[in-house]
């Protein structure tokens, strides 16, 4: 990258969690790059057995190619991508416009608690692969996903219902499966993304 000491924040300006796509599986380089920046970002990643000079390993790698969030105001981020070609913003469409996909803070976080895990037994989905209305909001007391929200529902490829936390028009992950006794039923749904 150019002199990246140029960039300065002129005001206080509020920061967010963007949904990003790197192209062509260069999502753990835009990491490095990122994080040489002191900006925040996450990869969720899954365990797959690999086979390197003849022996098999487990190794890390991501669960959805091209995908990174940043956490970043965006400003910054603008300023970043005059710096790097191979990041984009990912987005939706209301009323035949466009719009970055922003997490809220406190999905995204859920979300990070679920896949820091690395529970073997994650479902990683895309949106439209699970029906959220079939379910029900709840929040896990106990075990390996203690205070995790999303909602209790049948998944498919699944046997037993799981809880899914979804970011909303990016992705879903699914839990291992939680005994209902650790479940507590809410009552409040989950927020939308943010758009701008």
């Amino acid at each position: 990258m150019k002199n990246t000491t140029l960039f300065e924040e002129k005001r206080e300006e509020p920061m967010h969690w963007f949904a990003m796509s790197a192209p062509f599986r260069r999502e753990i380089k835009v990491k490095e790059m990122l994080e040489k920046e002191k900006m925040e970002c996450f990869i969720p990643m899954r365990q797959d057995i690999r086979t390197v000079k003849g022996k098999k390993e487990v190794v890390s790698v991501p669960a959805v190619s091209n995908l990174i969030f940043v956490h970043t105001t965006d400003s910054r981020l603008k300023w970043f991508k005059t710096y790097t070609t191979y990041l984009q913003y990912l987005t939706w469409t209301i009323d035949g416009i466009s719009h970055k996909i922003i997490i809220p803070d406190y999905q995204m976080n859920q979300f990070m608690a679920v896949c820091n895990t690395h529970d073997k037994k994650l479902i990683f989905l895309k949106p439209d692969e699970v029906n959220l209305s079939k379910g029900v909001h709840v929040r896990i007391h106990g075990g390996t996903f203690d205070n995790v929200e999303g909602i209790f529902v049948k998944v498919k490829g699944a046997r037993s219902k799981r809880v899914v936390v979804l970011l909303p028009n990016t992705m879903a992950v699914a839990t291992a499966e939680v005994h209902p006794d650790l479940l507590e039923i809410l009552s409040d749904p989950e927020p939308r993304p943010s758009v701008k």
